[in-house]
């Protein structure tokens, strides 16, 4: 029974949203290659549960959708928005910055076209816009294979004191701002 519960722990574990007794049970069904029941399956989760409540662990089994998920114990709660914070206040790397700009002003585009204007593959730079909550994605392009569309979010918006796109700065703006600097130099 110890080593079919590693096998559910590892199943939870591993998941990336919350995962139900009926697939438990079949996956573990499968490798055991005999029938675990859903009772037994329910027995094995009980004992997960019992044993990351003590106070040893930092997680604990939850049941969230209709399925099983570990997550960070409340009283960690604080620990994990320090770090959190700590992450958003670093700085935006240059190249993730030309890949926001070219977002904000082409808006809606595909990351193929933000990479066409760039000139290098922007997976990592995207990647951090959405995981930042700058950008998200609006939809799909009609274009073959149906690429993903991305815009500017609400928090992109928030972050550069902006209403609307229209006030964003106007590349001539830009431009004539560069020169007057290039001059100066």
């Amino acid at each position: 029974m110890d080593n079919i519960q590693q096998h559910i722990e590892a199943l939870i574990f591993a998941s990336e949203q919350s995962i139900t007794i009926q697939e438990l049970s079949a996956c573990v069904s499968n490798v055991f290659e005999q029938e675990i029941s859903l009772d037994e399956v329910e027995q094995i989760i009980e004992a997960i549960r019992a044993k990351y409540a003590s106070d040893t662990y930092f997680f604990e089994l939850i049941t969230n959708s209709g399925g099983f998920q570990f997550m960070t114990k409340k009283a960690f709660a604080g620990t994990l928005s320090a770090l959190i914070q700590h992450r958003n206040k670093k700085k935006l790397s240059p190249a993730a910055m030309e890949t926001l700009a070219i977002i904000a002003y082409r808006q809606p585009i595909t990351k193929t076209e933000v990479e066409q204007i760039r000139g290098v593959n922007c997976d990592y730079s995207v990647q951090k816009l959405l995981e930042r909550e700058l950008i998200e994605i609006q939809g799909k392009s009609d274009a073959p294979g149906r690429p993903l569309l991305y815009v500017t979010s609400k928090l992109f918006m928030d972050h550069f004191s902006l209403n609307s796109l229209t006030d964003l700065p106007q590349l001539k703006d830009i431009q004539s701002i560069e020169n007057e600097i290039g001059e100066k130099s």
